[in-house]
């Protein structure tokens, strides 16, 4: 293509990329905007890999952007799918204590999830479980009825259709190899061809510790990839799990602990683990990029946070390798389980924050430096939470003294400002 020119080239067309620039072009009427993705097509990594949960804001910490976001965003998320005709459903989901060590953890959760405002939340006993899980396994729990499930690859792609609707571009196969600062000007050159913007939103998820060294930023974090590996139960056990059965989350680490999960469109996951993962997209076991894992080991975050938690980090390979290990864990839940109800199921990577203390990011994190904001961190539930997320960063742009000068430019301007 020839060179292009625009007021805002966001960089990465996930969920979150794609919903930043359907909040900018409605926000802000006449701003032009390009969305850059390396992919042939959009939420080809997070977002396509996610099991599509709406999450209800019942884990986070109360007064986080997690906590806010999640609760707004689950409601605008329902709206948007009732508005579009995309398939979802508010399936309700229970949280199960099976040791008593764990019911402490239960509570800190109800106390959040009410903090959040999270509506319905109700203690259950171990034959309450069984009324709304009748094959599920606990002492105590929590029963979340605003919990639901939806397709975020069939919204991502109902954004990518809005924004092309009011004449802004999405390119796909445009990944981007090198940014050069300008007069006036941010230049995002890419395998097809360059794109002048007078601001840039880098949302590049797994890639975006590296798109932000591009631009000679330095955030004091990296990208630490993790993949999580799902079993699915066979057509045969579906009956088994009505909606989804959460464990008791480890306060400790961002993650959820194995779970069942109904999907919109049939079918029931089983996981996932969290494992280091030695690509940034590595979606297999055996999958390994030397650039990628180099770039993990020589952060000494990395080895801070490795010597804190190696013995999570060991039994969780030990259980990619070993169904025999995942279905334990699963049992745990589910005692009727057995390995033969499980086969391979597919796998995501989670684009995770590791700080230099070996810290691992919990909330959202941005971090803006010279006409670019930097969305650093936005794991789950940002699917959830995107419309929201996408209006806060527009809101967040108009207080920013850099993007003011681009409106005011907008406002002066005829002539469409992205051009060939």
């Amino acid at each position: 293509m020839n060179d292009k020119h625009c007021d805002v080239a966001i960089v990465g067309a996930g969920i979150v990329g794609l919903s930043v620039g359907l909040q900018l072009v409605r926000k802000n009427p006449g701003l032009k905007v390009i969305i850059l993705e390396k992919e042939s097509e959009v939420a080809s990594h997070q977002t396509g890999h996610n099991s599509g949960v709406l999450h209800s804001g019942l884990y986070y910490k109360p007064g986080s952007l997690k906590a806010r976001l999640c609760v707004e965003g689950r409601a605008a998320m329902i709206q948007f799918c009732e508005e579009h005709a995309i398939p979802h459903e508010i399936c309700g989901k229970i949280i199960v204590a099976t040791e008593e060590r764990e019911i402490p953890g239960l509570h800190e959760l109800l106390r959040r999830g009410r903090a959040n405002g999270v509506s319905g939340l109700r203690e259950l006993d171990a034959e309450q479980i069984r009324e709304i899980e009748p094959y599920a396994s606990g002492i105590r729990g929590i029963h979340v009825p605003t919990t639901g499930i939806t397709d975020f690859k069939m919204v991502s792609a109902k954004y990518a259709e809005l924004i092309k609707q009011g004449g802004d571009e999405v390119l796909t196969s445009s990944g981007v190899e090198r940014i050069v600062r300008e007069a006036g000007a941010i230049v995002l050159e890419t395998a097809s061809g360059a794109v002048h913007a007078r601001f840039v939103v880098n949302c590049a998820g797994l890639q975006s510790d590296l798109v932000a060294r591009m631009a000679g930023a330095s955030l004091g974090l990296r990208i630490v990839p993790f993949r999580g590996e799902y079993y699915e139960l066979v057509p045969s056990k579906h009956y088994l799990i009505k909606g989804l059965v959460y464990p008791v989350a480890d306060p400790r680490f961002p993650f959820l602990g194995v779970h069942f999960t109904r999907r919109i469109h049939g079918g029931v996951e089983a996981g996932p683990n969290a494992v280091l993962s030695f690509k940034r997209e590595g979606y297999t076991r055996t999958s390994f990029d030397l650039t990628d894992a180099l770039s993990t080991a020589l952060f000494p975050g990395f080895w801070k946070m490795a010597a804190q938690n190696w013995k999570s980090g060991v039994g969780e390979i030990y259980r990619s390798w070993n169904k025999q290990a995942f279905t334990r864990a699963l049992q745990k839940l589910l005692p009727s389980l057995r390995e033969q109800d499980i086969q391979p199921g597919g796998s995501g990577v989670r684009a995770q924050a590791l700080d230099r203390h070996g810290n691992l990011l919990d909330d959202f994190h941005f971090v803006y430096q010279d006409r670019i904001l930097h969305v650093c961190n936005v794991p789950s539930p940002a699917a959830t939470a995107s419309l929201v997320i996408g209006r806060e960063i527009a809101s967040t742009l108009d207080g920013n003294a850099d993007f003011k000068k681009v409106q005011v430019a907008v406002k002066h301007e005829i002539p469409s400002a992205c051009s060939e």
